[in-house]
């Protein structure tokens, strides 16, 4: 089974590694890949660099973990980008994979809003959650709205890493310090770049 983790990753910072890699491993997962978002239709109006550079820092985050790989499905095709459009993408082309899904917990009470997301979740053989306490979500309610949900949900306890990537965008524009929570090549792109000023 392969993980296929969407995102925008404005930049990555270590709460996905460690989300990724802990999803790996409770799963067994043969492969995390990372499915770097061209144009999230969920953020319209937010600017977002350009997707060379996001591309380019997943690939300085991952390239030490033979487990995880980087994913351009989102890229190569005309955007808005949707998730069922990926895991349809992804099944044609590799109809021998399974598949799980990872998402946050925020992602999930999200779902019925989402493009499709009966189809999502037949084409997904698991949808692995980051349980966040701080986001509530009822899942027997969600199963109601999107039968078949709860059978292929995993929920997934993580060490908390209280970092998002808007905070890390807010203190490299502000010069605060964010070189540790984000792998040190991708510290090091941010600087050499000039992102985030």
């Amino acid at each position: 089974m392969i993980g296929v983790f969407g995102g925008t990753f404005d930049p990555p910072h270590i709460g996905h590694l460690v989300l990724a890699d802990e999803a790996r491993f409770e799963l067994d997962l043969s492969k995390v890949l990372w499915v770097v978002t061209g144009e999230p239709p969920h953020k319209p109006d937010r600017p977002i660099i350009p997707v060379e550079h996001r591309l380019r820092m997943v690939e300085l985050a991952i390239q030490n973990d033979s487990a995880f790989g980087l994913s351009r499905l989102e890229v190569d095709r005309p955007g808005p980008h949707y998730a069922v459009d990926t895991l349809a993408e992804l099944a044609e082309a590799r109809p021998d994979h399974e598949r799980a899904y990872v998402m946050g917990k925020d992602s999930l009470r999200d779902l019925p809003a989402w493009r499709s997301p009966d189809r999502f979740v037949k084409l997904s053989d698991a949808i692995v959650v980051l349980n966040r306490p701080d986001v509530e979500a009822n899942l027997e309610e969600l199963d109601i709205q999107i039968p078949g949900l709860a059978d292929k949900v995993h929920f997934l306890e993580v060490p908390v890493v209280d970092v998002t990537s808007r905070d890390i965008r807010r203190r490299v524009a502000s010069g605060k310090p964010y070189r540790y929570l984000v792998a040190r090549a991708v510290a090091d792109y941010i600087a050499e770049q000039d992102l985030y000023r």
